[in-house]
C-alpha cells in the first residue's frame, strides 16, 4: 500500500477513534449523572436510570469498535493493514474505504456471516 493511501485510512481512523472518545467524555460529564432533586416521582427516576443504562450498553458497543480502530492504526504502523487476517489476501480497497477497521476481505466476512447465522438458529 503507498504511503498516501496509508495517509488516508490513518487519518480516517483517527477521525472515527477522536469522535468516539469526545462521545465517551460527554457520556462521563453529562450523562451519568442522576439529579434525584431534578426528577418529580419514581417514573422520572426509572426513565432516567433506563436511558442511562442504555447509555452504558451504546459506549459498551463504542469501546468495542475503538478497539478494532486501534488494531487498525497498529496495523498501518506495522504494514500488514489491509491483508485479510483469516486467508491472508488483499482487502479490496472500496471495502477499506467504507469500513476502514475490518480485518477480513468481504468473501471471509461473508463465510463468518454464515456461519453465524447457521449457528445462531
Amino acid at each position: 500500500m503507498k504511503k498516501k493511501e496509508k495517509d488516508k485510512f490513518k487519518k480516517i481512523l483517527m477521525g472515527k477513534r477522536d469522535k468516539l472518545l469526545v462521545n465517551a467524555r460527554q457520556t462521563l460529564d453529562e450523562d451519568m449523572t442522576l439529579d434525584k432533586a431534578d426528577l418529580a416521582d419514581e417514573m422520572d427516576l426509572a426513565s432516567s436510570e433506563y436511558l442511562q443504562s442504555f447509555q452504558f450498553r451504546l459506549r459498551g458497543r463504542e469501546r468495542t469498535f475503538l478497539s478494532k480502530i486501534d488494531k487498525a492504526l497498529t496495523k498501518l504502523k506495522d504494514g500488514s493493514f489491509g491483508v485479510c487476517e483469516y486467508c491472508g489476501e488483499p482487502i479490496h480497497t472500496k471495502r477499506l474505504e467504507a469500513r476502514p477497521e475490518t480485518n477480513l476481505c468481504i468473501r471471509c466476512k461473508e463465510e463468518q456471516e454464515r456461519e453465524e447465522q447457521q449457528f445462531g438458529d
